[in-house]
């Protein structure tokens, strides 16, 4: 059994060590998954870069969704079995070969599904699901902003808002991303590098035209975001992404930067105007709320075998790209989920 290990915050290139693993057997809610292959998604980079928080102490092997098969399940585990293939979300661990996890975070999956469309249901879709679906209460008619909108989570949120009958204006920072997200179903698409999106939608629509917001960036876009909420609108977050920038070195400069963009807010006008800021993270949600979890993932993944959804794998990288492919996303250059294969 490998994994790589997180042994030093900073540059991808000397941050991850292929070691042996020595893994425990599963305990009594878990099951020990044999991965095919593990995903990436944005908070292993913060994780890298020494922004997350919840990581634990180094040395330590990041990862939060794997796909892979049943080899040992732990006493009281009733609704999986041995040699089932799987997707699942893992409290971290998940970039080795070998993960035990909670049976909560696990859901079967055809043998013909592909790997990284398995992946991104359990990590994007499923977040995506319950931001829209539990956080949000998308309703069909409304005005909704996706920033990120060609990312995993914006895609599915996308996907999402679409099959609720919302109009959706989104943000993507090249062309190539922008016909991409019109492909995807966003009625209004925004470059960000060449047109402030608040001007855009203030020019569009007015103030306060904006009934639900998804923002994985944070600092002044949330501040901006605000502004272009309607009464009775929600602005959800999921993400910090403006803390990581495309520098490998940790800055408090810029850390303090992002959060005094981030505004400063009264609970009175989110009262005096109904409105809602929500946080999402599937991580705690897991942890407080298993069974929500449970539901999120399986209802995915049900979405996915009846056709109502389409996850896209934007790239594929080999075990020994680890570090290419974490330049890759914390570069911006991605669109839909990108995987590591062993």
């Amino acid at each position: 059994m490998k994994a790589f290990y997180l042994i030093k915050n900073g540059n991808s290139e000397k941050a991850f060590e292929l070691r042996d693993l020595k893994l425990e057997e599963p305990g009594e809610g878990e099951v020990t998954i044999e991965v095919e292959a593990f995903g990436l998604n944005f908070a292993d980079v913060m994780a890298r870069l020494g922004y997350y928080k919840a990581c634990p102490s180094l040395p330590t092997v990041i990862g939060y969704d794997v796909v892979g098969k049943i080899i040992k399940k732990g006493r009281n585990v009733k609704d999986l079995e041995i040699g089932q293939r799987v997707t699942s979300l893992t409290r971290f661990g998940g970039y080795a070969t070998h993960v035990n996890t909670n049976h909560n975070g696990v859901v079967p999956i055809k043998d013909d599904t592909d790997a990284g469309v398995a992946l991104a249901l359990a990590t994007q879709f499923s977040t995506a699901y319950y931001a829209a679906e539990y956080s949000m209460n998308l309703q069909k008619g409304e005005h909704i902003l996706i920033q990120a909108a060609a990312g995993g989570v914006g895609t599915a949120l996308t996907q999402m808002a679409k099959r609720k009958g919302c109009i959706i204006y989104g943000t993507a920072g090249s062309e190539e991303k922008i016909e991409y997200i019109k492909n995807q179903g966003v009625d209004f698409p925004v470059n960000y590098r060449k047109q402030d999106f608040y001007e855009y939608i203030k020019a569009q629509k007015g103030e306060k035209s904006m009934d639900a917001i998804f923002d994985s960036i944070g600092g002044n876009y949330v501040k901006k975001g605000l502004k272009l909420l309607a009464p009775g609108g929600r602005l959800a977050m999921y993400g910090a992404a403006q803390i990581a920038g495309n520098s490998d070195k940790k800055s408090i400069f810029r850390q303090l930067k992002v959060l005094f963009g981030f505004g400063k807010y009264s609970p009175t006008q989110f009262f005096g105007n109904s409105q809602a800021l929500i946080g999402v993270n599937m991580l705690q949600i897991g942890d407080f709320k298993p069974y929500i979890l449970k539901k999120c993932m399986t209802d995915v993944v049900d979405l996915y075998n009846k056709g109502e959804i389409n996850p896209v794998v934007g790239k594929v990288f080999d075990a020994q790209d680890l570090a290419e492919a974490h330049n890759y996303l914390q570069q911006r250059k991605s669109v839909g989920k990108l995987i590591v294969k062993w």
